[in-house]
């Protein structure tokens, strides 16, 4: 018994330890020039027609947009398994607006899972679903260096955050593709944003 509680307390330690590396970058993109998204406000997106082109992994990537965006990290969670996870081990459920309001927060149930983001409410919800849905986003990132998976490691459910970078496309030669949504109107299946992160800071 003792040894099977041994054996569980170093996997348990070794999942939790397990080490973050960003994915190696061949030419990678410039770093992103856009103003600095407001606490309280939608993120700051600029489209790009023809966006810089890289590898990843030695996956063909394209920048789609410019991005950047502050809000309140309603969770984060971490994945270490499968290629999605070793190109963007971390996903954050991002809020702005009212959605970075604690009295809100408090008032729905929130989860991740599957690179999903869920959440609920009994009762009344604490805004229009609509402006829940507009406002808040579960973004995969992938860290754009090793500083850039350090920072984003520290970070945890409640605390505000600043982030810039691009979204971005992976194809990859044997068909698999990846693709961050554009909108933050959308909900489902691809609304997720997939973001390069450059810049990790604090509003």
């Amino acid at each position: 018994m003792k040894r099977l509680l041994l054996v569980l307390l170093l996997v348990t330690l070794a999942w939790h330890w397990w080490p973050v590396h960003a994915p190696a970058v061949e030419s990678p993109p410039p770093l992103v020039d856009l103003p600095a998204a407001e606490f309280t406000q939608a993120p700051v997106q600029q489209d790009l027609r023809s966006g810089p082109q890289f590898l990843l992994n030695g996956i063909p990537a394209r920048a789609l947009a410019q991005y950047a965006v502050s809000g309140r990290v309603l969770s984060s969670t971490r994945y270490r398994l499968g290629r999605t996870a070793v190109l963007a081990p971390f996903d954050l459920a991002l809020g702005w607006g009212r959605m970075t309001e604690p009295a809100v927060i408090k008032r729905l149930d929130i989860s991740q899972g599957g690179r999903w983001y869920f959440w609920s409410y009994q009762g009344e919800p604490p805004l229009p679903v609509r402006e829940i849905e507009t406002s808040s986003a579960n973004v995969h990132l992938i860290p754009a260096d090793a500083a850039v998976a350090r920072d984003l490691r520290r970070v945890d459910a409640g605390q505000t955050i600043a982030l810039r970078g691009y979204l971005v496309e992976l194809r990859a030669n044997d068909g698999w593709q990846w693709r961050s949504s554009l909108r933050r109107d959308d909900t489902g299946d691809g609304s997720c944003e997939l973001m390069y992160v450059q810049a990790v800071g604090r509003p």
